[in-house]
């Protein structure tokens, strides 16, 4: 079971009430769909903000929609649009 660190900045870290966790995947759903869907049924607040947000895997952004295979030790970040002046 890959152990994925994910990063919560912005609205998701409001939403999930922590800047980062810990996420195990068993080996047949290690990618990020598999790690969204697992995060949406523990913080269901994180639905509406993944729709304007951009992941990172290792510093790299991917699509939402694509299925980023995952492995142990890889960091993702959701990202949502931030704003200021």
């Amino acid at each position: 079971m890959p152990d994925i660190k994910v990063l919560f900045f912005a609205k998701a870290r409001e939403v999930a009430g922590l800047s980062e966790e810990a996420v195990q995947l068993q080996e047949e759903a290690a990618h990020t769909e598999a790690l969204v869907t697992q995060l949406v049924q523990r913080y269901p607040g994180l639905s509406s903000v993944l729709q304007t947000c951009v992941l990172a895997v290792n510093q790299e952004y991917v699509q939402l929609k694509d299925k980023v295979p995952l492995k142990r030790g890889d960091e993702v970040a959701i990202i949502p649009p931030l704003s200021g002046g």
